[in-house]
């Protein structure tokens, strides 16, 4: 089954944030197959970039997945409240990552929608559509992801990243005829001095600019 191989993982991090725009997170749960579309991600960079958790090589208990091969998840808790996944990137020793802050559901909207707001996907609001998985936190909980999953390989059966939802048995989604990649600075960094305007924020906008 195709997915998205470790070597994938081992460039730079700022252009795999990039590249991961509209790839496929597959993530299996109680013989249920949840496929999103990766819409919003940001880097990280431990060895230069104040916002990382492992700025100057930092380690701690909470980032060390972070310093091990890449290629796997990095989740930590965050305000008491949400989890945050991230990819490892780089290689081992780098600690670094890419946070995937949004994604498109394309498969398992009632699971998804379950665990977000405890109703099926014809149930939710226009709100609630609006806001389905527009946020870390949002992905975590609609995917079910928590610490447990920290360090989980992503070449493996639970969770993975893959070019098409063909390469999961799944046909392809109808795309926008047009979309555009924006970068910008990354949200909730203002911490990290001068790095809080580094421009590793990446968006796929539907439509003209």
């Amino acid at each position: 089954m195709a997915r998205l191989p470790r070597d994938f993982y081992l460039g730079d991090t700022v252009e795999i944030a990039r590249s991961l725009l509209g790839k496929y997170l597959v993530r299996r749960i109680d013989g249920e197959t949840l496929v999103c579309r990766i819409t919003e991600t940001e880097a990280y960079v431990g060895s230069c970039d104040r916002a990382c958790h492992a700025y100057g090589y930092r380690k701690t208990a909470r980032n060390s997945v972070m310093f091990g091969p890449p290629g796997h998840a990095y989740i930590y808790f965050i305000y008491g409240m949400h989890f945050c996944l991230n990819f490892v990137t780089e290689p081992e020793g780098e600690p670094s990552a890419v946070l995937l802050r949004s994604v498109e559901p394309i498969h398992g909207f009632d699971r998804i929608a379950q665990a977000r707001f405890g109703v099926t996907a014809a149930e939710m609001t226009p709100y609630q559509r609006k806001n389905f998985m527009n946020g870390p936190g949002k992905v975590c909980k609609g995917l079910s992801l928590s610490t447990e999953y920290n360090a989980t390989d992503l070449t493996g059966e639970t969770l993975f990243l893959c070019d098409s939802p063909k390469d999961v048995g799944l046909p392809c989604p109808i795309l926008p005829r047009k979309e555009h990649i924006v970068s910008g600075p990354r949200i909730g960094v203002d911490y990290a001095g001068e790095d809080k305007d580094l421009p590793w924020r990446f968006r796929l906008i539907k439509g003209e600019l």
